[in-house]
């Protein structure tokens, strides 16, 4: 379940479908400010991983850098006054972050144990009317929800359990 901030986020912007950057809107909409050390302990997640995904975030306006308090700490926060960003900026940032991930998992997945050392991907194409499309757009959140609660409740999540990046298209494909 979204806040009330980022669900406003949500109606100005497209905001970007990605774990981490929704948990640290929410972060930084119950706490007001955050350094990524602060972000990486709350949500069990690398201080590394948590400040690359607020760099993004402010890249496209979503947050903005707050006032240091000890010159050191680089805190973010919201920003007091929001100016929505290009229509289609975050999408495409979706899709360049998830391509630069997955390049990033083909150049390192030897460094991975044996065990992770796998993945998942596949496509398909398959005839659908508009209706199905959404159907199975639905179908993918719901199965996705299952494991929601483990991106902000570290306690919930099996001792093997690592971050994963599920990431679905579904779009008409258009004559040539």
């Amino acid at each position: 379940m979204l806040c009330k901030v980022t669900e406003d986020l949500v109606r100005t912007g497209p905001l970007p479908e990605h774990a981490v950057r929704t948990a640290l809107l929410e972060l930084l909409a119950e706490h007001g400010t955050v350094t990524s050390t602060e972000a990486a302990a709350r949500l069990g997640l690398s201080s590394g991983l948590c400040s690359f995904h607020l760099r993004q975030l402010a890249r496209y306006g979503l947050i903005e850098e707050a006032p240091a308090t000890d010159g050191r700490a680089r805190p973010w926060r919201l920003p007091t006054v929001r100016q929505p960003a290009a229509e289609g900026e975050f999408g495409e940032l979706a899709r360049g972050l998830e391509d630069e991930s997955h390049q990033r998992w083909l150049a390192r997945r030897a460094e991975a144990p044996a065990e992770w050392q796998r993945d998942e991907a596949f496509s398909a194409v398959v005839y659908l009317t508009p209706e199905e499309l959404t159907a199975v757009g639905e179908a993918v959140r719901q199965v996705l929800a299952r494991y929601r609660g483990r991106e902000t409740d570290p306690a919930t999540r099996p001792a093997e359990a690592r971050p994963v990046a599920a990431v679905t298209r579904l779009f008409p494909l258009l004559d040539e």
